[in-house]
């Protein structure tokens, strides 16, 4: 427990135990007024401060001006009736000052797990200088520059590895707990942490635009866009505190006109400003959703404000790009149809004739052979654009390509590319290269109809049999084939157009103008991508489809705690003033109601921290 929430339980547990011996000890006048108004002040004298200070700056409609009111006037009353009972004033502020405490412990674990997030932010970068490694500051690293990270520590900036292997902490950013190998030439995002071997990184970016800053700045920024229940609850306050001050002083006037028995509406009046206080709407709401943007970014589900989360709830149908979604947009070999050579040797030619290519098929190949390429054994690369390689490997000529390029070859039907193989102008097989399924995406795509959406769309570049089989295998309720970007744009608005909110889910490159379009975007496996982090409403860090439900899910329950706030105070509340107004109800058990429902409020609010 921090020390400011220490010193509050002191104060009231001090000032209780006080109240109780003071009622024990037979003290009467002005010596019982004095220790009285001394335990009052005690535990009172901050919300007296600020309500002063309220009053001067003419901002004085708020809680600490309602508390300041009533309990003063309930001094005041005990005093002119000489009745010595000066509890109920002192009651009210320990009972307040309870529930605040409540709120401040509250809204410090949800500021704690924001906090976890926050400790991605590194404090130096290491740059060597006539052989020493110095310690600067981030901001000073100019692009270009190489820096070493050490083991333990946070990578600093965006870059490229140059030297060293080793295994990187993720956790932060994608909520996973399993390290991330790296090795030369890969890139290294800033904000994980080096595990094991010392690395040398050349940077890319600046700080200032690097991963970990556009990160810290997006959930920075996130109470700044408030959700309709955030506003609705600001507007609601504006009206409902003068309403209730002039209905108390309506309630303190009128009826003693009629009935007479000034001292009883008075007390009636003060004891309706005490519980009129709207704290447990005011505080629990905001709370709820900062604690449900807390708890999706400890698991790498980052969400840019309470707004999309709102509308994330109601989402109904998600409609997914392929590509680096559902598949892993890395080619792998997956089957191989021999002619003339057997499988090691066919991919072996193929990988050597490939070798000059930048191409992700060339990049498929060369990984299948999983050797180190002779590049000597290559000679008279070319390239024919659309058709494929034309080269010599080991002095034999070798052809590489579509079925352009090889026409003798059988032509092969199915879902997968096909890369044909010819050796001396003879067909040599065909080697069978796809775009594999992640693991979890089926799983994926049964969670989110299992929480309730309705329609799963896959909005795809590819051919209409391949995006036919990814339908059938993961079990999406449809598909669109063959889109260009501008394609998916029209494809969102027709969804658009339908009732209901609709998300999309992309890799946050390639689709930055249909995450924009969409009621919600989510970007997937965005480590690195600064078009994701610009374009989305939602990030998930990490590369699991599975993300896109369970972000929901935390929208959802996020959303039902703020509704059974809501719809739980105001019934206690109004309920409460009535009872108050028509002398059912003294101040004890209205403060006690309403601190009670600010604290079950509170507790229920940060519930949104657990995300299971």
């Amino acid at each position: 427990m921090k020390r400011k929430h220490k010193i509050m339980l002191a104060r009231i547990i001090a000032s209780a135990a006080a109240t109780l011996v003071l009622n024990l000890i037979p003290l009467e006048g002005i010596p019982r007024l004095a220790l009285f108004s001394a335990v009052y002040l005690a535990i009172g004298y901050d919300i007296l401060f600020d309500a002063l200070r309220g009053i001067l700056n003419r901002r004085f409609l708020d809680e600490n001006f309602l508390m300041a009111v009533a309990t003063v006037g309930a001094f005041s009353l005990a005093i002119y009736s000489k009745s010595g009972d000066y509890n109920e004033a002192i009651a009210v502020m320990l009972f307040y000052q309870t529930g605040e405490l409540f709120q401040s412990i509250a809204v410090g674990k949800s500021r704690r797990s924001i906090a976890a997030l926050m400790d991605i932010r590194p404090d130096y970068a290491n740059i060597e200088d006539a052989g020493e490694l110095i310690k600067v500051d981030p901001s000073e690293v100019a692009i270009g520059t190489p820096i070493t990270v050490r083991p333990g520590e946070k990578i600093p900036l965006d870059g490229i590895v140059i030297s060293g292997n080793s295994s990187l902490d993720t956790s932060a950013l994608t909520g996973e707990s399993l390290p991330r190998s790296i090795g030369i030439g890969e890139e290294a995002i800033s904000g994980c942490v080096n595990l094991s071997g010392v690395l040398r990184i050349r940077t890319t970016k600046e700080f200032g635009e690097s991963t970990v800053s556009k990160i810290l700045e997006l959930v920075e920024n996130a109470s700044s866009r408030k959700s309709r229940s955030e506003k609705f609850i600001s507007k609601f306050a504006r009206v409902y505190t003068p309403a209730v001050c002039a209905s108390a002083l309506a309630l303190a006037v009128i009826p003693p006109l009629i009935f007479g028995e000034w001292l009883l509406w008075l007390y009636r009046a003060l004891t309706f400003l005490v519980i009129s206080c709207p704290c447990a709407l005011v505080i629990s709401i905001p709370l709820s959703f900062f604690a449900g943007i807390g708890g999706a970014s400890r698991e790498g589900i980052l969400i840019k404000g309470s707004n999309y989360l709102e509308t994330l709830a109601s989402v109904d149908c998600v409609a997914l790009d392929k590509t680096g979604t559902l598949t892993r947009g890395v080619f792998e070999v997956t089957d191989v149809i021999e002619n003339r050579i057997d499988r090691e040797k066919l991919i072996e030619i193929a990988a050597h004739a490939e070798c000059a290519s930048s191409h992700p098929i060339a990049k498929s190949l060369i990984s299948a052979y999983g050797r180190d390429i002779d590049r000597s054994r290559v000679k008279d690369i070319e390239e024919l654009g659309g058709m494929g390689i034309v080269c010599e490997v080991d002095g034999v000529r070798v052809s590489v390509g579509n079925r352009k390029l090889i026409k003798d070859a059988p032509e092969y039907v199915g879902t997968r590319t096909a890369v044909y193989t010819s050796i001396d102008g003879e067909f040599a097989g065909i080697i069978l290269i796809s775009d594999i399924i992640k693991d979890n995406s089926r799983d994926a795509i049964a969670s989110l109809k299992r929480i309730g959406v309705k329609r799963c769309i896959m909005l795809t570049g590819d051919s209409d049999a391949i995006a036919r089989e990814v339908c059938r295998e993961l079990g999406l309720d449809e598909y669109r084939a063959s889109l260009l970007p501008a394609d998916k744009i029209s494809e969102v608005e027709a969804l658009l157009s339908d009732k209901g909110k609709i998300a999309f889910v992309g890799d946050g490159i390639n689709d930055a103008p249909v995450l924009a379009r969409a009621d919600i975007g989510i970007a997937m496996g965005a480590m690195g991508s600064d078009a994701a982090i610009e374009a989305a409403d939602v990030v998930l860090m990490n590369d699991d489809p599975s993300g896109i439900a369970k972000a929901i899910g935390i929208s959802r329950k996020c959303i039902r705690i703020v509704k059974q706030n809501i719809v739980f105070s105001l019934a206690v509340k109004f309920g409460c003033l009535a009872l108050v107004a028509f002398g059912f109800a003294n101040m004890w058990l209205g403060i006690f109601a309403d601190v009670g429902v600010m604290v079950l409020a509170v507790l229920n609010a940060i519930r949104a921290l657990k995300t299971d």
